[in-house]
């Protein structure tokens, strides 16, 4: 399978100027390059959110079909003349391999032709390279700011705005039953109850782009997916229809993360207890990236793991940008009672087990009394933390007797808590390890 390396197009692909980098602007006033650079319940939405039918293609059905290639070449698996594949190659629309970071003009530094548009809005359908799109989509080149748009763009970048009934889709070289995650940089633009459905068919999910948890606007979200097929339709789609056709969300930024099915480590019985598998976090977002509930999700994006709510999520941070308990990533609990992060694990009714897990705060400014629950069998603890918002960390420990023959521990913040530029924020959960406890050592804990 050949690798398209991330940012750029492969061979045969529309034409456009070189990839650009763009630039996140930092709270203290610098500017973070954003690049592609590598750093349980299944439940489904309602079926009638899927994404409508894509329109048909203004090419022969034959030249949709995905074709295997190697050295960055398209080839036609048939026994036509080699001068066929050549004009074959030419007029097959791209296919991007998966390695780790941006999609193919994934960040839309490279966009349409002043043919292809009027005013801002996007005439053709493969105008944006790299690209497919369907509906009303608009294309907002790097400094412009539509009057009706709530947020400016960072600094240098680009941006593709989904307004009625509006999909961008990419196809995607995949192996099949293994699992990815999608994470796209969004904000809301001007509708009240902005949604994106993302799917990678039979799979989607629709994620609410209407909480705003960082002071730029800009949120990462995050999507996961099992591939069924060796190729398949990455799309997003605004499934909002408003009085004003422009009005839906803004998207920056596409990348995506194989995600390895996590083992059970020596000494722990959960899964990916220290949280290192997850969903890709662009480099310079220093804000993290958000995963959604089960009820938006198929499966998680953080590996091992649930987010138990009805629209809530928990905040994926790593160490480069904020104060991590162990390792490079931790997570962050930003919606107070409203949502809750889960692992169901075998266990056997009547054995003692010991959960131990970090509590501190990501250094990210988030000050004062935090509190996080745990819960496991029937048993509770409360576990206090008094944060200055610079970083920090404790150790506590929760005993108790499964009941069942599985036990679901769950992580929750008691509060709702803001920081000083009014986004949400919360203790951070770390390092978590579930042992059994033997039986003497038990019994000397009831003494």
């Amino acid at each position: 399978m050949p690798v398209v390396p991330p940012g750029s197009c492969p061979p045969g692909a529309p034409r456009g100027a070189a990839p650009g980098r763009w630039a996140v602007a930092l709270p203290n006033g610098h500017a973070s390059p954003v690049s592609g650079a590598r750093d349980v319940p299944l439940i489904k939405p309602p079926r009638q959110l899927r994404p409508p039918p894509f329109p048909p293609s203004s090419t022969p059905a034959e030249l949709e079909r995905p074709y295997a290639g190697s050295g960055g070449e398209i080839m036609a698996r048939s026994t036509l003349s080699m001068a066929f594949f050549v004009s074959l190659a030419l007029a097959v629309r791209p296919i991007s391999a998966v390695p780790e970071g941006l999609l193919p003009n994934g960040d839309f530094a490279r966009g349409p032709r002043r043919s292809e548009m009027n005013g801002t809005v996007v005439t053709a359908r493969h105008a944006i390279p790299c690209w497919e799109i369907s509906g009303f989509v608009e294309y907002i080149e790097p400094g412009r700011k539509e009057e009706d748009m709530i947020l400016p763009l960072p600094p240098g970048a680009s941006a593709v705005r989904l307004g009625n009934d509006a999909t961008i889709r990419q196809q995607l070289n995949v192996t099949r039953h293994m699992f990815y995650s999608v994470s796209f940089m969004a904000a809301r633009s001007c509708a009240q109850a902005e949604k994106l459905n993302l799917s990678v068919d039979p799979e989607f999910g629709v994620l609410p782009i209407q909480t705003v948890y960082t002071s730029t606007g800009w949120d990462t979200y995050s999507w996961a997916f099992k591939a069924r097929h060796s190729t398949g339709w990455l799309s997003i789609h605004n499934t909002g229809v408003e009085e004003d056709p422009a009005c839906g969300p803004l998207v920056i930024a596409v990348a995506i993360k194989t995600l390895y099915a996590p083992h059970h480590t020596k000494g722990n019985m959960l899964r990916n207890g220290d949280f290192e598998q997850g969903p890709y976090i662009f480099p310079g977002a220093p804000w993290g990236v958000m995963v959604p509930p089960i009820m938006e999700d198929v499966h998680s994006p953080l590996s091992g793991w649930m987010v138990m709510s009805d629209t809530k999520v928990v905040k994926y941070v790593d160490a480069p940008h904020h104060a991590v308990p162990r390792g490079a990533r931790a997570v962050e609990l930003v919606a107070g009672r409203e949502s809750a992060l889960v692992q169901e694990v075998r266990t056997v009714p009547g054995r003692t087990y010991r959960l131990s897990f970090s509590v501190g705060d990501a250094g990210n400014g988030c000050s004062g009394s935090l509190v996080v629950e745990a819960y496991a069998g029937r048993a509770t603890l409360r576990v206090p933390y008094e944060s200055l918002g610079t970083g920090g960390s404790a150790r506590a420990a929760l005993e108790f007797t499964a009941v069942a023959n599985e036990t679901r521990v769950v992580f929750q913040s008691s509060n709702h808590l803001m920081k000083s530029d009014a986004t949400l924020c919360g203790p951070v959960v770390d390092d978590v390890s579930l042992i059994p406890v033997r039986a003497h050592a038990a019994r000397r804990l009831r003494l």
